[in-house]
């Protein structure tokens, strides 16, 4: 996921995409615990993918602001 494809979107749909991330990451995080995780690089790039969002979600309130 990269920004431009964010940007295009709305605030809403961008939390219902960071909710939907940080579900999956604790999904991810509970595998981990208990060994049955296939790709552990996923919980870096869902990280990454949520600050995304939220760097984007916060450039769009600066820009609603002014």
């Amino acid at each position: 996921m990269k920004a431009a494809e964010l940007r295009g979107t709305t605030i809403e749909e961008l939390d219902n995409k960071e909710q939907d991330l940080r579900k999956e990451l604790f999904n991810l995080r509970f595998k981990q615990a208990t060994g049955e995780i296939d790709n552990p690089m996923r919980i870096r790039a869902i990280k990454k993918d949520i600050a995304r969002i939220l760097t984007v979600i916060t450039q769009l309130n600066k820009q609603k602001a002014l």
